[in-house]
């Protein structure tokens, strides 16, 4: 009688444990996730490529029509919105250049890659939100990952070196196969693994150029020896694969044709200014001298091709304004126009940093693996809902976030979670009912 009502109580738990979706092991049960960064990957850059492995993808898994980058739409800021579900406003990497307004400090994108003093700024990374709840994880060059947060390192991180060459698709496939190591062999759960390209090529030769859709048809080779090596490492039904991008790219419209942006035709930058990045593609920030800011809004406001902010009157869907790292004055070119300070030095043949809105900065999503639907196409989304997405998968509590799972959720089977422990779970469920019964 005793055991009776113990099998009792026990199937009331089990089943209590069922319905609410928590596995009765989650640490051992829950599948792995693999989040793959293609940079500078527009949203329509498959569309007149062959590209048989990512075409592959739609009918495997799943695909969205495109998704929207946070204004920056620069490297820094739009992948560590990506990792911590966080406005720019909020995780404050507010561009690829490390700079202080008060001392001038600038320093190359490159270089911030292991300063902590400009990632952590109080808002948690999946990494370090993952390795809080029991979790491995490894950042592979992606921004970010090489900075500590409060103290806390990722637990394995490697940080691309300045020169470090982008385009070697031999190693590419050698990345993927130490990545794929460290799941099988090491038990990591969460891996982020950053790829250069095509963003050097559209920044070098153009979106337009036959060498971006070179480099396409590379990035799709890398993804099918992506999923050969998953394959070869049995993880086909343990790790779920995200692959996505952080901003797109634009021609930049150049002389003869067009009449360039050079800003100290309309204002003495020197006698004005006593901060400013402006020779960076078009996303410009400005610090005026003591009692020059009318001055200098109302001298930007003639200047054409570009539209000029007080930093507290950017539109609220920015998510800027509440920075406190971003100086007064903010100037966002037109799309294909780039800030020039002085005189002309830009030499990019494509660019980003414009206005989220255009559809060249829209980039992609891809996902796979036994958590998400196969052949399933969702609507265009915002790239901070990806954050929640990613802390489903992984079954962990997120940390604060600006995302919203109800965006992505429907791209999961069964809402996400490890699948062997949903089987786990009714098995159990059913040998106790089993049992039950008998007695």
């Amino acid at each position: 009688m005793k055991m009776k009502r113990s099998l009792e109580l026990l199937l009331l738990v089990t089943a209590a444990s069922c319905a609410a979706g928590v596995p009765l092991s989650k640490a051992t049960q829950r599948n792995k996730l693999l989040l793959v960064s293609f940079d500078g990957f527009r949203w329509d850059y498959d569309q007149d490529v062959d590209t048989p492995h990512l075409d592959q993808l739609v009918e495997d898994g799943v695909k969205a029509k495109y998704i929207t980058p946070p204004m920056l739409t620069m490297t820094s800021p739009s992948h560590f919105t990506t990792i911590t579900g966080r406005w720019v406003e909020d995780h404050e990497v507010v561009h690829n250049m490390m700079f202080n307004t008060k001392t001038n400090l600038k320093v190359s994108h490159k270089k911030t890659l292991t300063r902590s003093e400009w990632w952590d700024n109080g808002v948690l990374p999946l990494w370090i939100t993952a390795q809080n709840q029991g979790l491995k994880t490894a950042s592979f060059y992606y921004p970010g990952g090489g900075a500590n947060y409060s103290g806390q390192a990722v637990n394995r991180v490697l940080v691309e070196e300045s020169d470090h060459p982008d385009d070697n698709e031999t190693e590419w496939q050698q990345n993927i196969d130490m990545v794929m190591s460290w799941f099988s062999d090491e038990d990591f759960h969460l891996v982020t693994l950053y790829y250069g390209e095509p963003d050097n090529v559209g920044h070098a030769k153009g979106p337009d150029h036959p060498d971006r859709k070179k480099i396409i048809r590379q990035i799709d080779r890398t993804i099918g020896y992506l999923r050969e090596a998953i394959s070869r490492h049995h993880l086909n039904d343990r790790l779920n694969v995200i692959i996505t991008s952080d901003h797109g790219m634009t021609t930049v419209k150049k002389r003869p044709q067009v009449d360039e942006i050079i800003l100290n035709k309309y204002l003495n930058l020197l006698k004005l200014a006593s901060f400013e990045i402006l020779d960076y593609g078009g996303f410009g920030i400005l610090t005026p001298r003591p009692g020059k800011e009318k001055e200098v809004f109302d001298a930007l406001s003639n200047a054409p091709n570009l539209t000029v902010y007080r930093k507290h009157e950017l539109p609220e869907s920015f998510h800027l304004a509440k920075s406190e790292r971003l100086p007064p004055i903010v100037v966002i070119a037109d799309l294909g126009f780039n800030l020039n300070s002085r005189f002309i030095v830009y030499v990019n043949k494509g660019d980003h940093g414009f206005h989220n809105g255009e559809m060249d900065m829209k980039t992609i999503f891809r996902a796979f693996g036994p958590d998400f639907k196969k052949n399933f196409l969702s609507e265009p989304f915002d790239s901070i809902h990806v954050y929640p997405l990613m802390c489903k998968v992984l079954q962990i509590e997120p940390a604060p976030h600006n995302g919203s799972l109800a965006v992505t959720e429907k791209m999961l089977l069964h809402g996400g979670g490890s699948q062997r422990a949903r089987l786990s779970v009714a098995l159990l469920l059913s040998m106790l009912l089993f049992m039950f019964t008998v007695l």
